[in-house]
């Protein structure tokens, strides 16, 4: 079969390594790609702007069976509808399968009000929050209950859009920033003030087909450009995570992602694709910080390459209901995920700035470079983002696979490249 992989990012040149690897497939497209994709998929440059048209052209050419979905924007502007209409079938023939959500089921990304609502109506552990679509209440609010608290967008801002804040000053500011700077643009019409929680977080990510849920290994983002900074879309990940006991895993699938799933299907919107909660862990208890409507990035650079188990026969299953018929198989060995990123990022950063080593890098046993904002220059390989890299290791433990990782990483190099120096530190300490 034929499949095109949406997105460019990190988490999409992990699908693609992923989805290449399957008996199933003869070959992959992806749109639009970067320099490491490239060299393992057919990348075409579609304008997805203002509508999808272009993108069902190039299905329909390239006669594509599958399409799989990386990031949550084109989930959220309908991408997966696209496909769905019966003037499609009428006119072209059967349309392709589509990985992941509809547009309704992807606003438990996409709308963290919607979200954040679906968990107070089903009982699904969240912090408490409150709901504001004007700048004078929500900062009365703040005044009143104090900091330290999270400012939160209603809609999608590339990982930026909750903000932790130390003080009441950092929490109006916050709203300011959203309501009146417009900072997130639409995204900032409505915000959620949620209480502040300690713990340690958990990315708890599965596969469901609307009624069935297939958790994969749990995994741990590094948000913070450095501990303590600004959030970013995230700065390394590890897999598995020591805190998430096979007792707790049960309660977070008894109590929040087979809840979440059955409510939406109760309400008309049957969620199939990936589902991901991003959780806090408070004394061996889960809470619901939000919930995504796809693949992590970085957490998808330190899951898959645990994952033995072929990829595209359990996308399959999602499309077509048959999850309780699949089971995953995972090494036992740990991964470790250090994104390496532009110098100024999340804020302003250069592009284009020619990226060394990888070859070196790319020679490691058990190491995978996984781009994320790269592209050719010439005959090089250059810089195109914020996030350039996602330098992976797996390794006899995760000490061993965070030491391979970094010495992975200190073979690459660009004027201004900038890693956090930490990942995986959680699990170093309870080890």
């Amino acid at each position: 079969m034929k499949v095109l992989v949406l997105g460019g990012g990190g988490r999409e040149h992990t699908l693609v390594w992923k989805i290449a690897q399957s008996e199933l497939v003869e070959k992959v497209y992806c749109i639009p790609g970067n320099a490491g994709i490239a060299k393992s998929a057919m990348c075409k440059e579609v304008d997805l702007e203002p509508t999808f048209q272009p993108l069902v052209g190039l299905v329909l050419e390239a006669k594509i069976d599958l399409v799989v979905v990386g990031p949550e924007a084109p989930l959220a502007r309908g991408v997966v509808n696209v496909f769905g209409p019966w003037w499609l079938k009428e006119t072209f023939g059967t349309p392709p399968k589509v990985f992941g959500p509809s547009q309704k089921a992807a606003q438990i990304e996409s709308s963290k009000i919607f979200s954040k609502e679906l968990m107070w109506l089903n009982a699904i552990p969240t912090p408490y929050a409150r709901v504001f679509y004007n700048p004078g209440p929500a900062m009365d609010y703040i005044n009143k209950v104090g900091a330290p608290i999270v400012v939160k967008a209603d809609g999608l801002a590339a990982g930026k859009g909750s903000i932790v804040c130390k003080t009441v000053e950092d929490a109006l500011n916050a709203v300011k920033l959203m309501m009146l700077d417009k900072q997130f643009g639409d995204a900032g019409k409505g915000i959620l003030v949620e209480e502040f929680l300690e713990g340690e977080e958990v990315s708890f990510i599965a596969f469901t087909d609307g009624k069935n849920v297939l958790p994969m290994d749990t995994s741990q983002d590094h948000k913070p450009i450095y501990e303590g900074g600004p959030n970013t879309g995230g700065m390394g990940a590890y897999s598995p995570v020591p805190v998430v006991t096979p007792e707790l895993q049960q309660e977070i699938m008894d109590t929040i992602m087979k809840p979440a799933v059955m409510a939406m299907a109760a309400e008309g919107n049957p969620y199939k694709g990936v589902l991901y909660a991003g959780l806090m862990i408070i004394d061996g208890r889960p809470k619901v910080l939000e919930f995504n409507a796809r693949m992590g990035d970085p957490e998808t650079q330190a899951v898959l390459p645990r994952m033995k188990s072929d990829i595209v026969p359990i996308m399959l299953a999602c499309i077509d209901g048959t999850l309780d018929k699949m089971q995953i198989e995972w090494t036992d060995e740990p991964a470790v995920c250090v994104v390496m990123a532009s110098g100024g990022y999340p804020g302003s950063y250069e592009k284009g700035k020619v990226i060394r080593g990888l070859k070196a890098a790319d020679m490691m046993e058990d190491v995978i470079v996984f781009h994320a904002g790269t592209a050719m220059k010439d005959h090089d390989i250059v810089t195109n983002g914020g996030r350039v890299l996602g330098v992976t290791a797996l390794g006899t433990d995760i000490k061993n696979a965070k030491d391979r990782a970094y010495e992975a990483v200190g073979r690459i190099s660009w004027p201004g490249a900038y890693y956090r120096r930490d990942i995986g530190y959680r699990a170093l300490a309870r080890l």
